[in-house]
């Protein structure tokens, strides 16, 4: 897939109102449906991308339908690459000495700050991971030299701290060779 102008993630309290949204975005500007469906415990994500135009244009809609089960929400006008691979399930190698990782319990406010992470300092996402397994929290990985993934964490944490958001974060200032080949295969604890 190629990476679009602009995305939105939008995440709903209620799969009824969740499905009811998607179709509405979909029916008000033409744009493409990435992934919709449930994550645990009981949310619905709906993400698109398309023109910058489109995509607000189907987020201000979907705002409007489903704002009375909102939880949270994004819009990315110039999404980052890295950011959208990951987000599709594409995982780059862990070969950074350092490791930061930033977790939220909503989704796309770690959307966005992975992709604050990766444009503020010279930094690899190995993986985004949304949702299930994981509560129906988001959890990013970024690799790089030590002060790069101090800068993407410290300026990632910036744009999750937000009224109502948790948000963890570390840095581990030089991995162990084990834990990086296990990274490096993914987080999932079943595989």
């Amino acid at each position: 897939m190629t990476t679009p102008p602009a995305i939105a993630v939008l995440e709903f309290d209620s799969v009824a109102v969740g499905t009811r949204t998607a179709d509405a975005m979909v029916k008000k500007a033409p744009i493409t449906v990435f992934r919709v469906g449930t994550v645990q415990p009981g949310k619905f994500i709906i993400m698109v991308g398309g023109s910058v135009a489109a995509v607000d244009e189907s987020r201000t809609e979907g705002l409007r339908v489903g704002e009375s089960s909102l939880r949270d929400e994004i819009f990315l006008p110039d999404v980052h690459e890295q950011v959208f691979d990951a987000i599709s399930r594409k995982r780059r190698a862990n070969t950074g000495d350092a490791l930061g990782i930033i977790e939220t319990c909503v989704i796309p406010t770690n959307i966005a700050a992975a992709d604050k992470a990766v444009k503020t300092a010279d930094v690899t996402i190995i993986e985004i991971r949304l949702g299930d397994g994981l509560g129906g929290k988001g959890i990013t990985h970024v690799t790089g030299l030590l002060h790069d993934v101090e800068a993407a964490v410290e300026a990632a944490v910036a744009v999750a701290s937000k009224p109502g958001i948790c948000v963890n974060h570390t840095i581990i200032p030089i991995q162990h060779g084990e834990l990086r080949g296990q990274i490096d295969e993914g987080t999932e604890f079943h595989k």
